[in-house]
């Protein structure tokens, strides 16, 4: 099932402030951009974002399109956080510079006109695992809140015992799944640290609402759409969709990009007051997809 927010974009959402940052991280400073609406005044929601690479490769660059895009069409502030990659970095290493991301957006955020309220994380591929990491760890520490969650083709079954098997040439391709695992956590033990693996968690109650999008075509499918019913079953606002599409073509996919803004817009700005040019939450319709 498919959900769609009937909303208008406020003028002026694409003129967007880029600026590249260095920030605090697990085994050392990590590279980040921050992507900020020029032309709204007033604090701003704000969005981490995780790139894919199956955790040994991405980059701020691969991430560019969809953090831009997002950053323009929420709109908010969009921080793509260039996280420690295997196996130089293996587990914890990642999910942890995601936590020390949070902490240190939540903390500086008036200073770059940013609402500390109101954060959300994001991201596609081992991204995704990192933000439904980041919210398990954010829930645990008691900190940062965050009111939203959106996993975009997430790398969430070390064992592989999930994936759609009968998905012939559809990538990403076991072979590669495992080497990628084996680099971010060569330690089997670790295969079950539900910040490792968000899917092995027994405790999934009191996270963020979710969207979980995934590709009729992708391998990794019937792990994420397992997670989603995971969290429903916790009680987690969960939306899970079916897009036509394989995992790499997952973030450029039209429909689901109009989505991805809209979940996160739908609760980023809860109140029309909270920006007076911006409609109030029309309706949500639901429509079934292939």
């Amino acid at each position: 099932m498919m959900a769609r927010y009937d909303t208008v974009l406020p003028p002026g959402a694409d003129a967007l402030q880029v600026a590249d940052l260095r920030l605090p991280g697990f085994a050392g400073p990590v590279d980040a951009r921050l992507y900020r609406p020029a032309d709204i005044a007033g604090p701003v929601p704000a969005v981490l974002y995780f790139h894919g690479g199956g955790f040994v490769a991405g980059d701020l660059d691969e991430a560019d399109p969809i953090a831009r895009r997002l950053a323009a069409t929420i709109p908010a502030a969009v921080l793509s956080v260039a996280y420690s990659l295997a196996p130089a970095h293996p587990f914890p290493a990642a999910p942890e510079d995601a936590h020390a991301a949070a902490l240190w957006l939540h903390a500086q955020a008036a200073s770059f006109g940013i609402d500390a309220a109101r954060l959300a994380c994001a991201g596609h591929d081992a991204g995704a695992t990192l933000a439904a990491a980041l919210t398990l760890m954010a829930r645990d520490r008691l900190g940062p809140p965050l009111v939203a969650q959106a996993l975009v083709g997430p790398m969430l079954d070390p064992s592989q015992t999930r994936q759609d098997h009968r998905a012939g040439a559809a990538e990403p391709r076991p072979d590669a799944c495992a080497r990628c695992y084996s680099q971010y956590l060569p330690r089997v033990a670790e295969r079950l640290h539900p910040y490792a693996t968000p899917l092995e968690s027994r405790r999934l109650a009191g996270l963020p609402p979710a969207l979980i999008a995934t590709g009729a075509h992708d391998r990794l499918r019937c792990e994420a759409e397992h997670y989603g019913a995971a969290l429903i079953n916790a009680g987690v606002p969960t939306q899970v969709t079916r897009y036509t599409a394989g995992h790499a073509e997952l973030p450029a996919h039209p429909a689901l990009r109009g989505d991805l803004a809209a979940f996160l817009r739908h609760h980023l700005w809860p109140a029309p007051a909270f920006h007076p040019d911006f409609p109030s939450f029309q309706s949500l319709k639901t429509e079934r997809t292939s």
